[in-house]
């Protein structure tokens, strides 16, 4: 396990009232009064695997607010409880009623407190919470954050993948229509892409991103910041290949995929070489060779060398 970092020294954060927000003992204790929030809606990161990556300000954030609003009560106690944190908490998340939402905004109109926390990591990265904040802003109380732990950026940092322009995705379609029309959207984009996947998916996640992007270089992270954090790294042929023959992995992935590696080729060319190439070979093994040479997503080749293959004359072959 990752050990407990030492306490940061910074400066007084504006919702306290003159109290050192890294102070442990103002985090650990409800009946301190060093640490007053000033009344409104604070999202707050809570750890993705290692308690000890909760900042000592987002402890004294739930140890003062006057409600905590969890995607999961369960799974938020089980944290507050590890932190000796006794706090009032409600359940809201993606499929609350508005009457949930509203009655939350009227709590902040009131000049309550109210900490936003998903199970795991930053609230409205692929998490709850979006709407709240919305209605939050909309009604003027104030809105703020204390940062921390999220499993994209985390996984980004780790691939080796560029990292200077990066576009997080969420989960792909499940039904491989939708996940192939997503993929074909990102397909130009120069920029490194960062998708969430569940485990047994992952397999046909990767052959449709090999199919619809190139072979581009990729990394797949696992149980991130926990004992057996893992970070695969590889091409999408080449991890597409692995997965297919082995068990699906535990816990939660992130999938990132480098930006294209050269300049999309142009038409013309690609059509000289499959055209070349189809005189010599079969369309499927034109496709691949094709797609091999020039990056260019797979599907996309073997179609266009099917749509050649019927306007050469076969006696040219």
């Amino acid at each position: 396990m990752v050990p407990i970092p030492d306490n940061s020294k910074s400066s007084v954060s504006p919702e306290t009232d003159g109290a050192h927000p890294s102070d442990a003992s103002a985090a650990s204790k409800r009946s301190s009064s060093s640490t007053q929030l000033r009344p409104g809606l604070y999202i707050v990161a809570t750890p993705i695997g290692n308690l000890g990556d909760l900042s000592d300000r987002a402890a004294a954030i739930l140890t003062t607010a006057d409600t905590i609003a969890c995607e999961d009560t369960r799974v938020t106690g089980k944290l507050l409880s590890a932190r000796g944190i006794k706090a009032r908490m409600i359940s809201y998340h993606d499929h609350s009623s508005e009457s949930v939402r509203h009655g939350i905004i009227e709590r902040l109109k009131k000049g309550e407190t109210v900490a936003l926390v998903s199970d795991a990591g930053t609230p409205l990265v692929s998490d709850p919470g979006y709407r709240l904040v919305t209605d939050a802003v909309d009604a003027g109380v104030y809105v703020t954050a204390a940062p921390g732990p999220a499993s994209p950026l985390v996984a980004l940092v780790l691939s080796g993948l560029p990292s200077d322009r990066f576009l997080f995705a969420g989960y792909l379609p499940a039904k491989d229509k939708g996940r192939r029309d997503t993929i074909a959207e990102f397909a130009t984009l120069r920029a490194t892409l960062i998708f969430l996947e569940s485990p047994r998916r992952l397999a046909g996640s990767l052959a449709a991103l090999a199919d619809g992007l190139g072979n581009r270089p990729a990394a797949i992270a696992r149980e991130l910041t926990k004992l057996y954090e893992e970070v695969i790294r590889g091409r999408l042929d080449d991890l597409a290949e692995t997965f297919r023959h082995e068990d699906a992995p535990k816990g939660e992935v992130v999938l990132v995929v480098g930006p294209p590696e050269e300049a999309p080729v142009d038409v013309d060319e690609i059509d000289a070489l499959l055209t070349y190439s189809l005189s010599r070979m079969s369309v499927r093994d034109t496709a691949a060779t094709v797609a091999a040479a020039t990056g260019a997503p797979r599907k996309e080749i073997y179609r266009r060398a099917l749509e050649l293959s019927r306007d050469i004359d076969p006696d040219e072959q």
